[in-house]
């Protein structure tokens, strides 16, 4: 699966290694219970713009994933 700016984290989070990426990135979903909630309908790209973080570089890193 490609991630894309589109990808629900819920999406994301099914890979293996997917959590470790976002935490280190500062992704902040990963930790609040709130967001765990809300996993089908996050984007990926929105909530890097929501908290300023870096979306191609964490899109990158996530496909990196083997």
């Amino acid at each position: 699966m490609k991630i894309t700016q589109k990808t629900k984290l819920n999406k994301i989070l099914e890979k293996k290694g997917a959590e470790e990426i976002l935490a280190k990135n500062g992704v902040p979903c990963v930790s609040c219970p709130m967001a765990k909630m809300e996993m089908d309908k996050l984007e990926i790209g929105a909530v890097c713009e929501m908290y300023g973080l870096p979306a191609q570089k964490i899109i990158k890193e996530l496909n990196e994933i083997k």
